[in-house]
């Protein structure tokens, strides 16, 4: 719904700064808004279809933040990063102000699909273990793939520390070396433990998709963008497996 905000509020809830700072921001000129130049920083604007420059560079006042990335190798999904840098490093620097959080993560040489939020709520749906959301993991293995491996994907392989055998929800064939493997779960390193106990190795890994959500094929390696209204009715009307 929207709301009719200052200026310096909107930059203020948009990641710009303190409120101080952002008041800075348009008395020195450096803010347009739907076009036009804004030099008071407690004008007040409708938020709905609010489109604004800071220092050149267009911006949508969003309520919320909803994003995704396509993840490259050596990048790590932490602030606190210890030998790659971090997947925030990535985004511009007011994203990150605002403090999206990456849902889940991947391992620092796992690349593909991640989406990052600001809305707690969304962020627990989609991590939460009790919603079980399908992802698509591609995986290139280092030996051909067989049926048996497949069949043993499917109906489960025992893992150390695991009290129960852990099974794929779905195990395509892409080629020789490529599966397709589709998990619920998020336990530590699954896709090359479970790929280990089948005598197997993962030489690749990439994410591809999140419950309806797959990773377009025109992000490139390190890009984001917003997700589409599409996109999130699809993440948010995910039903329990």
């Amino acid at each position: 719904m929207s709301k009719k905000i200052s200026i310096e509020r909107v930059l203020h809830s948009q990641g710009f700064g303190s409120r101080k700072a952002c008041r800075i921001l348009v008395r020195h000129d450096a803010v347009t808004v739907n076009g036009e130049p804004c030099d008071d920083p407690f004008a007040e604007f409708h938020t709905e279809n609010l489109h604004f420059t800071v220092d050149g560079e267009p911006w949508q006042y969003r309520e919320q933040a909803y994003l995704m990335l396509n993840k490259p190798a050596h990048y790590e999904c932490s602030h606190k990063t210890i030998h790659h840098p971090s997947v925030y490093s990535l985004l511009p620097h007011a994203l990150v102000e605002r403090d999206v959080q990456c849902i889940g993560r991947l391992d620092e040489d796992t690349t593909g699909l991640i989406l990052l939020s600001d809305d707690g709520h969304f962020i627990h749906r989609l991590s939460s273990p009790k919603w079980k959301v399908p992802k698509i993991y591609e995986v290139y293995c280092k030996h051909p793939v067989d049926e048996a491996q497949i069949k043993n994907l499917l109906d489960g392989v025992q893992l150390i520390d695991e009290p129960a055998p852990i099974a794929a929800l779905a195990c395509e064939q892409v080629s020789s070396h490529i599966l397709h493997m589709t998990l619920a779960e998020g336990k530590y390193h699954q896709v090359k433990r479970m790929v280990a106990a089948n005598s197997n190795r993962v030489e690749g890994l990439k994410r591809i998709k999140i419950g309806e959500v797959t990773l377009p094929k025109d992000l490139a390696d390190g890009e984001w963008r917003w997700l589409t209204a599409e996109e999130l009715h699809l993440l948010t009307h995910t039903e329990k497996i």
